[in-house]
């Protein structure tokens, strides 16, 4: 038996609609249709659909014979999240998945939102020589939602693989059958049963044509929320999403500060001080686990007579000790009602951010692009004609906005360039960064050393020795900041 069908086509008919006995569909074929199986989910969200909001499926589904029932999460996203927890209770969700959501949901109590039973039956034609004619497989969905605006919704999918054996007859006479239907994007049976009785929370409001902020900047946004969001998921499960989620907070703010000219003032303004806020927070974590690192990879490459005493230990005894200290302080924050009150809005960002209308749009997107790149070459050549550690700073953060600049503006820009620019400027990050890394390492090496003088079993030297191995790299990464500039 072989199969050679094109791409798989969905059709949609509406309750009531006259659909043929199948059997007869594809004349001259021979027919074989194969038994369906009940299928049932039950969803779960709040009242103002808030997991919906950030795409996220919580869900208990009974998936028929051979199959085992359970409950489900799903988180989309780069920091992608699935759970699945086999019960046979639907009534009673796993602690362990409204723990995980409970950001998500904005610590608002979850409810039955969406209840589905599917139907399923296949149809198979094929020729004298077992060739695939056609295959159409038939799902009849009812679908109950629950809210506000509460409604029943029946429906039938028609899923159709056509093989390249098919004659022209057997392909008019399928045509003939789907004419009470219409084609339809793959979409969800969840997503269409809530389309059918409110507005889909994600997608944003119609703009006009030539406004290109909603078109430039809305994924972009949307991409960095969604990872601040799937972030706190893994956090409330014990995991580590610190570092993608500070990059994603940066990028956010960054947009911000560049665009700024392209958001509701007051807004943006609001937003990007609670996202410094959070972003701090995380940051304390984050510098322990960088600094670790460093120490650690600095001590494999020092000969074993030079590490006097339990130089190792302490340091990672020690800045382990900060860095679950800092990381619970992360954990009670969650709950807070300045962090829920921080994530609902960027929920809310996500189906509406407030940019501006505006009709050349476009060239404010590519001037602001402009300046943000003028503003760090500035910068950086400002720290590489022998600047303080301010102008290094201000460097390293004008680097990062010019970045994200450029990442933004792709679509208005020449790919060559964009490649080029972004390059450049993490270039500059990253030696910039380094220059940073070694500043916060000598600090805390000098504290290391201190205590360790006065501290029985313990020695300074080798603190010592890494504070001046960190002051050479210093050193080294201000020459290479000369050569930023060019």
């Amino acid at each position: 038996m072989t199969s050679s069908a094109k791409a798989q086509t969905t059709y949609l008919a509406l309750s009531g609609s006259d659909l043929p006995r199948w059997k007869d569909v594809v004349p001259g074929g021979r027919h074989v249709e194969h038994p369906g199986r009940e299928r049932r989910s039950i969803y779960l969200d709040t009242d103002e659909r808030d997991l919906r909001r950030w795409g996220c499926i919580l869900g208990y589904r009974t998936p028929g014979p051979g199959g085992e029932a359970g409950w489900e999460l799903i988180v989309p996203g780069t920091l992608g999240t699935e759970l699945h927890v086999t019960s046979s209770d639907s009534n009673v969700v796993p602690d362990e998945l409204t723990a995980a959501v409970a950001g998500l949901a904005g610590g608002k109590p979850l409810r039955r939102s969406v209840t589905l039973g599917i139907g399923e039956e296949r149809h198979e034609w094929y020729d004298r020589k077992d060739r695939l004619i056609a295959r159409i497989g038939v799902e009849t969905v009812s679908a109950t939602v629950i809210g506000a605006v509460a409604g029943i919704e029946r429906w039938q999918q028609i899923h159709v693989d056509i093989g390249s054996k098919a004659s022209k007859k057997q392909r008019s006479g399928i045509a003939a059958a789907l004419a009470g239907t219409e084609p339809v994007p793959k979409r969800s049976e969840l997503d269409r049963a809530l389309a059918a009785v409110d507005a889909d929370p994600n997608r944003a409001t119609p703009v006009a044509e030539g406004s290109s902020p909603h078109r430039v900047l809305g994924p972009y946004l949307d991409t960095q929320i969604q990872v601040i969001g799937a972030g706190d998921v893994w956090l409330r499960r014990g995991l580590d999403p610190i570092h993608p989620v500070r990059i994603a907070i940066r990028r956010l703010r960054s947009a911000l500060r560049v665009f700024h000219d392209l958001f509701e003032s007051s807004e943006a303004i609001w937003l990007d001080t609670e996202l410094a806020w959070y972003a701090g927070l995380l940051g304390h974590v984050r510098d322990r686990q960088v600094q670790r690192a460093r120490f650690a990879v600095a001590l494999e490459t020092l000969p074993p007579e030079l590490v006097m005493g339990p130089v190792a230990t302490r340091i990672d005894t020690d800045l382990h000790a900060d860095q679950r200290r800092r990381l619970d302080e992360v954990s009670r924050t969650l709950d807070s009602d300045r962090y829920r009150t921080l994530l609902v809005t960027l929920g809310r960002w996500r189906a509406q951010p407030p940019l501006t209308e505006v009709a050349d749009g476009e060239r404010i997107v590519v001037k602001a692009t402009r300046r943000a790149e003028r503003k760090a070459d500035k910068w950086v050549r400002a720290a590489a004609d022998g600047g303080d550690e301010e102008a290094l700073h201000r460097a390293h953060k004008a680097a990062k906005r010019a970045r994200c600049a450029t990442e933004v503006a792709t679509p208005l820009l020449g790919r060559r360039q964009v490649k080029r620019n972004t390059a450049r400027y993490r270039n500059i990050q990253q030696v910039l960064g380094e220059h940073q890394d070694s500043a916060a390492a000598t600090d805390l090496l000098r504290e290391f050393g201190a205590r360790a003088g006065t501290t029985p079993g313990e020695n300074g030297f080798t603190f010592g020795l890494l504070y001046g191995l960190e002051i050479r790299s210093a050193e080294r990464t201000r020459r290479d900041v000369a050569g930023l500039a060019t």
